[in-house]
């Protein structure tokens, strides 16, 4: 991969001096997973970490047999970067869901880079900075109908990790028990309101291609609030 797709792929790489993508690059590990697969598990959180160059993974807390999906990233997005500063146990694991290929590089070499590049440390701290206050956004949607937060949850994976296409702003078609445990809404609920919004014309459902389509990005937007 050459510097300029990185950095352009890559929201944390956009502020990275030329010879820091390139020893990056240099130094990184390529890896492809099918759908289902687990990319990470719980006790290798901490080795590394991992950067989405094409596909969608779930980030998936785990305890005996019962899972519940924490967060969707797509390509452009990175995760590891909190575990190789804390040693602490973890109990989540990252799930595929869609073929998915990666880059990682190890907890050592992208410490030593942090150190050696201040403009990439600071960008870094501003994406986590980022990630905290969808967080709290999240939290002070809990009170809204379920409705406005699962437009909302539609319209963030749209605009983090979506493309446009003629048929309006594509994503993943995330099944409805994903989608209900990131938004924190019921499944029952989640499979209603897809119809719903599928039946207004606001999203079309591709299921052989497995995308969905934000066709009224406008109409989804009202009903999240954000216009």
């Amino acid at each position: 991969m050459q510097t300029e797709i990185f950095s352009e792929i890559f929201p944390l790489m956009s502020t990275a001096n030329p010879p820091t993508l390139e020893w990056l690059l240099s130094v990184a590990t390529e890896h492809e997973y099918p759908p289902q697969r687990a990319v990470l598990m719980e006790d290798a959180w901490g080795n590394a970490v991992y950067f989405i160059v094409s596909g969608w993974v779930k980030v998936r807390r785990t305890a005996g047999e019962d899972s519940v999906a924490l967060a969707i990233l797509g390509r452009g997005d990175f995760f590891g970067e909190m575990a190789i500063l804390d040693e602490s146990p973890r109990s989540t694991d990252v799930i595929a869901l869609s073929p998915v290929k990666l880059l990682s590089i190890s907890r050592e070499r992208f410490i030593q880079i942090l150190f050696k590049d201040p403009q990439l440390h600071h960008r870094m701290l501003q994406l986590m900075v980022r990630r905290l206050r969808h967080i709290n956004v999240r939290l002070q949607m809990r009170s809204s109908p379920p409705a406005v937060k699962l437009a909302h949850t539609l319209i963030s994976l749209g605009e983090s990790y979506g493309h446009q296409t003629p048929q309006g702003r594509e994503i993943f078609d995330i099944s409805c028990k994903d989608l209900a445990d990131v938004t924190e809404i019921s499944v029952e609920e989640t499979t209603k309101i897809i119809s719903k919004l599928s039946e207004k014309g606001w999203i079309k459902i591709d299921s052989s291609d497995r995308v969905v389509h934000l066709v009224n990005l406008k109409q989804l937007m009202n009903l999240a609030g954000k216009v």
